[in-house]
């Protein structure tokens, strides 16, 4: 057993463990939030790894010991018994092994966090704007069986209905990390409304997944934001009249990876009350420079990979929703289902389960374990 090399790969593990575990009581390290932040997550990870680990070490621990009373024991029945204990151990063994091999590889630093979601109608016209609707519900109830919570920042109606822009905040536990897979081009197959004559057409709407900033992560000059404010539409009568709730922020940035300025535009109406608008408006600032700077990191791992499986390349068309043949293909991983209205109801997560799969088959690839 101690010449295993994956348990020699799980060496000084236990003792990394209990010294982060003493470091996040300490208040210095609190005080400190990015490494604070950064040990609890590694705590956390270590914490997962071991549980897997000592349940490992248990088996083949089991399986010694059968193994040296196979060879001691004379005892017919207590030879057997002894070897289906063996072979009832070697049989949990691979699934074992692949899970620790997964939770040795690196985990992205992403994955924890809350999202920014954005939906735009594409290609299609007044149909593309309707499909927007649609997926935006699909991510909605998603969410809601995930027991996720959902707040809409920012909309865009289209003119026939559906939406020409959308923006969701999510937050949850591995909100990131799940929905990941979601970002690129989506494509629907089907009769719109407005067709007379029954003909099926194509239309598409992008879907971008970003990792929420942590205020830590991104510098701003917030003295060189412009801020406007306006009155919010939608329900609710005189307070709507009568209230600038509304914010509108203009930033100037420079991309440090191209050094090309720009003029980012962001609108929140989220709430009736203006400094929570404010508050969320920066934040959606954040995470807009956040996933800018790190697309570098982004690139690479889409040069690295073939399949695109999470690399957020949003010119990707991704997945087809063909409504003649109540089929939904992904076109990343082959994955095919008939269950078409189940899936546009939120029941999305027997495909992200599978884009897991297929991901952590080339992590584990990649790191030739």
């Amino acid at each position: 057993m101690a010449d295993s090399p994956l348990l020699q790969r799980l060496e000084g593990l236990d003792a990394r463990f209990e010294e982060i575990k003493t470091l996040i009581t300490d208040p210095s390290v609190i005080a400190d939030q990015p490494r604070y932040v950064k040990l609890t997550k590694e705590y956390k990870h270590l914490e997962d790894l071991l549980k897997v680990a000592n349940e490992y070490k248990k088996i083949t621990g089991d399986i010694a010991e059968a193994k040296q009373l196979l060879e001691e024991e004379t005892d017919p029945e207590m030879k057997e018994m002894a070897k289906e204990e063996i072979e009832a151990n070697q049989s949990q063994l691979p699934k074992l092994e692949e899970e620790i091999k997964l939770k040795l590889i690196p985990e992205d630093p992403e994955d924890s966090k809350n999202v920014v979601l954005e939906i735009r109608g594409g290609t299609g016209g007044d149909e593309a704007c309707l499909f927007a609707g649609d997926l935006a519900r699909m991510y909605v109830r998603f969410c809601e069986r995930k027991g996720w919570k959902v707040e809409m920042s920012s909309c865009s109606p289209g003119a026939a209905g559906g939406y020409k822009e959308v923006v969701f905040s999510i937050t949850g536990d591995n909100v990131y990390g799940t929905l990941k897979y979601e970002s690129g081009v989506h494509r629907v197959q089907r009769v719109p409304v407005t067709e007379t004559q029954g003909r099926v057409h194509t239309s598409a709407a992008s879907v971008a997944v970003l990792p929420e900033a942590e205020p830590f992560e991104v510098h701003i000059n917030e003295g060189e934001i412009k801020w406007d404010t306006f009155r919010s539409g939608g329900a609710g009568g005189q307070n709507v009249n009568k209230v600038n709730s509304g914010v509108r922020l203009r930033y100037m940035w420079t991309n440090p990876n191209t050094g090309e300025q720009q003029e980012i535009l962001i609108e929140c109406t989220e709430t009736r009350d203006q400094p929570k608008n404010k508050e969320r408006a920066l934040a959606r600032l954040r995470t807009f420079i956040y996933d800018h700077e790190h697309q570098k990191y982004v690139d690479d791992i889409a040069n690295r990979r073939k399949t695109l499986v999470s690399t957020g390349d949003r010119s990707a068309k991704i997945r087809t929703y063909n409504y003649p043949q109540g089929r939904i293909t992904d076109h990343r991983i082959g994955y095919t289902v008939y269950n078409l209205p189940a899936f546009m109801d939120g029941d999305i997560q027997d495909c992200i389960d599978h884009l897991i799969v297929a991901e952590n088959a080339e992590k584990l690839k990649e790191a030739e374990l």
